[in-house]
């Protein structure tokens, strides 16, 4: 790890320690960026343009907590290694139309108010009741070789930089 910081000021572990923890604010924002649209095309508004990332870092933290709920109960490794962003946004975004239109508000007030212990307690009761097939992440396939090039010295290949140079 090369740094220009002085040892005075930050030992190498601690280097590394940031940059470590650098890895994780990286991954914020590339699900931010990808599952919730933070970044606006236009250039013209950018006080709207702060506001749409706001409210992307919003709904990150609402996506953070129910992964932490679904962890508590399923497991960290497990939570991380399988479960999607991409598919438990989709299925939050889907999911809550249909709540907003099918569910009072008045049922929805409670939750204003809820002790935050209690709240815990419900999300990770609710937790246990996740099917977990439904977010997985999709494997990567293995990349295929590519077969090895056929000479043929019958017709051997010429840059196009010597077709095009004189003599």
């Amino acid at each position: 790890m090369l740094t220009n910081l002085p040892i005075t000021v930050a030992s190498a572990t601690v280097v590394l320690e940031l940059y470590r923890e650098r890895w994780q604010v990286e991954g914020l924002f590339l699900t931010v960026t990808k599952n919730f649209e933070c970044e606006i095309e236009t250039l013209a508004y950018p006080r709207a343009a702060l506001f749409s990332f706001s409210l992307a870092l919003v709904t990150y933290n609402i996506l953070a907590t129910l992964k932490a709920a679904l962890a508590s109960v399923h497991g960290v490794a497990t939570i991380a290694a399988t479960v999607s962003d991409f598919y438990m946004v989709d299925e939050l975004q889907g999911t809550y139309r249909g709540m907003m239109i099918a569910i009072p508000p008045q049922y929805w007030q409670p939750f204003r108010t809820m002790p935050l212990a209690e709240l815990a307690t419900l999300l990770k009761q609710l937790a246990t009741q996740v099917n977990l097939k439904r977010f997985l992440k999709q494997p990567r396939k293995s990349k295929s070789k590519t077969p090895p090039r056929v000479r043929d010295p019958k017709h051997p290949h010429v840059s196009t930089a010597k077709l095009l140079s004189p003599g």
